[in-house]
């Protein structure tokens, strides 16, 4: 696929979508693994930290589920689970061999992944590669000529809040940095879960200041 090629003003209106729940901004590039918040990194396995983790939304390697989770790598091997939970949720991702098109994405806004870095707390859902693939590339070109009509999707896939899949189930729906996309519903638990009919194929992914879910579908803001 082509990269995205974005107006530098549309980066700007993304960056300042998700700032709102940044902690602050960082000239740290987005692949220094120590870049982001404070946020603390996910809790040992226990008892006690599972029931801790319920309330923040952090997780750990043991909490995720779904059939895409055995397609990642095993181990601390470079996007496996071991190795994504210390880091911030952009450079997490870019070792993520489901989420390469995404990261690509991310890549072509200035700013984006330091932003999304920063922040104290989000949950993303994730379009896996197949996700975007669906889309076209008739579709990708005409977004990347209308960044105005990319910007409300980006954003409309992280939350600004940190949830873990129990909290997803018990809060029902959520609301996305692009509030004006309407409530996203969650349905279903476990691998059952799905996000405004997105299904869930790996769910709990732990990083440092985010949860992230790899969904099968592109959300569309007000669908």
């Amino acid at each position: 696929m082509s990269k995205l090629k974005l107006a530098n003003g549309a980066a700007a209106i993304i960056a300042a979508g998700l700032a709102l729940t940044a902690c602050s901004s960082s000239d740290t590039p987005s692949t220094d693994s120590g870049s982001g918040s404070s946020a603390p990194a996910p809790a040992p396995t226990s008892e006690s930290s599972t029931s801790a983790a319920a309330s923040d939304g952090v997780t750990t390697a043991a909490d995720v589920f779904g059939p895409a989770c055995s397609q990642l790598p095993q181990g601390d091997a470079p996007g496996g689970l071991t190795s994504m939970g210390p880091e911030p949720v952009a450079t997490a991702a870019s070792t993520n061999p489901l989420l390469t098109k995404l990261v690509a994405a991310i890549g072509a806004v200035d700013g984006l992944g330091d932003t999304l870095n920063t922040s104290p707390a989000l949950t993303v859902f994730a379009p896996a590669d197949a996700a975007f693939d669906a889309l076209g590339e008739a579709k990708f070109q005409e977004l990347a000529a209308a960044p105005d009509q990319l910007q409300p999707i980006l954003t409309y896939h992280v939350l600004g809040q940190r949830y873990d899949a129990e909290g997803l189930e018990d809060a029902g729906t959520v609301q996305s940095l692009n509030t004006a996309g309407g409530d996203i519903k969650i349905e279903g638990s476990g691998e059952n879960m799905t996000v405004n009919g997105a299904k869930v194929l790996c769910g709990n992914i732990p990083t440092k200041n985010a949860t992230v879910f790899v969904i099968d579908t592109v959300l569309t803001p007000g669908a």
